[in-house]
């Protein structure tokens, strides 16, 4: 029976990355990725050579199959996502759920590392002995209901992801609901433009545009 590792890559920054994380993509079978082209630029700066396959939400039952076959083949087997840590607001929680159920002996190892969760809250300024995170709003449906309720929770600070493409109409649902309340935004954490601001929602707005707005975001609600 083959191993299963959940294998944490770098938000930003390729150096950061663990020796494990490095032994372990050197030694295993096969590479499991949300975005083969972002995994084959990690793989090619440390010069790892490995067949990498595209697991990602849409991944239909035939690649479930296959992936659980070349486990009881004794193949072992890294899962990794775009950046960060698999299975935190990304897809990777339900090949893990598949092979607990399918497979209960294969064994599920962790190596730990990046994540944009623990980065942001690490440098935002907040009590975080406790927090409430969120994952990425709703696309559509939902969407006013989840910024609308944001209100109602107690565990602060509250965390949550957003994309380039919708943080400027989420800026307004937070002024909305929010008023000049403090918020933090942080962005393209461990890159060259990292930034980690402090402002109200409606300041936010103006700040984040042009440049401002690529990268993947970190909001905080403290």
């Amino acid at each position: 029976m083959g191993n299963l590792y959940i294998v944490a890559t770098p938000i930003g920054n390729l150096k950061d990355i663990s020796l494990r994380a490095l032994e372990i993509l050197k030694s295993v079978d096969l590479i499991l990725a949300e975005d083969t082209r972002v995994v084959n630029k990690l793989l090619a700066h440390y010069e790892i050579r490995k067949p990498v396959w595209r697991y990602d939400e849409y991944a239909k039952d035939a690649s479930y199959a296959k992936i659980k076959n070349l486990l009881l083949r004794s193949s072992n087997i890294a899962l990794v996502t775009d950046a960060g840590t698999p299975a935190i607001a990304d897809p990777g929680s339900k090949l893990i759920t598949f092979i607990q159920k399918e497979l209960p002996e294969a064994k599920i190892i962790p190596i730990p590392g990046a994540s944009a969760l623990t980065t942001a809250l690490s440098a935002a300024g907040v009590n975080a002995d406790q927090f409430t995170f969120l994952g990425y709003p709703p696309h559509k449906k939902g969407r006013q209901t989840f910024f609308r309720e944001l209100k109602e929770i107690n565990i602060r600070p509250i965390v949550f992801y957003e994309s380039p493409h919708r943080v400027e109409k989420t800026f307004r649902s937070l002024e909305e609901n929010f008023g000049d309340a403090e918020i933090i935004v942080a962005r393209e954490l461990t890159k060259i433009h990292e930034e980690i601001w402090h402002g109200t929602a409606k300041a936010a707005s103006a700040h984040f545009q042009g440049e401002k707005k690529k990268g993947e975001f970190v909001i905080i609600i403290p």
